[in-house]
């Protein structure tokens, strides 16, 4: 399946240059220009990696991560933030948005490659998308008084679980940690 990456970014020169990037490796790409379009873009356009800057109009990127890491509706979709080389980067901020990566702008290929391909294949697998792979085992449904055939049991690959156990926890844990440090604080009278 081919990997999709939403790429928000305001100048038209990062597009370019994230889009061509991409592309050239087989991504689908979709461009975004505006913080609140990206919202509309994922109703449409269900990516794997979301590619934003922390300086959009309208919505920032850090505004965006949040939300994106907040929705159940996008769990596992990776988060990268990009920000120029002289523009001011909150890490802090970042984090506590759940971001997955952060590049400095201009994009550089193998950068921009070894960090989307990753966080493409963890969302990918976080999605079920290789069950597919199993569609030919499914049992067909039974008829009342009609055996149920038996079923051979999918291989399962070890790595894909791992991916998945390893992106569900990584999703997960900034809201964990939060949470545990506001129970502590709650419990210590903070």
């Amino acid at each position: 399946m081919i990997a999709r990456v939403l790429l928000a970014d305001d100048s038209p020169h990062a597009q370019r240059m994230g889009a061509r990037i991409l592309t050239e490796e087989g991504f689908d790409v979709e461009l975004i220009a505006d913080g609140q379009l990206v919202y509309q873009a994922l109703d449409h356009f269900v990516p794997d990696v979301v590619l934003v800057d922390v300086f959009l109009p309208t919505r920032s990127g850090y505004e965006i991560c949040h939300w994106i890491k907040s929705n159940y509706r996008y769990q596992g979709m990776g988060v990268v933030l990009t920000a120029g080389l002289l523009e001011p980067f909150n890490e802090e901020e970042a984090r506590n948005a759940g971001c997955d990566a952060f590049i400095k702008k201009p994009f550089e290929a193998s950068e921009v490659l070894n960090t989307i391909r990753p966080l493409a294949e963890a969302a990918q697998y976080s999605r079920g998308l290789f069950a597919e792979e199993f569609d030919d085992q499914i049992p067909p449904i039974s008829r009342p008084n009609q055996p149920v055939p038996p079923v051979a049991k999918p291989e399962v690959d070890p790595e894909r679980i791992r991916a998945a156990v390893s992106l569900a926890l990584k999703t997960s844990m900034p809201a964990i940690i939060k949470e545990v440090t506001e129970r502590v604080l709650l419990a210590l009278g903070h």
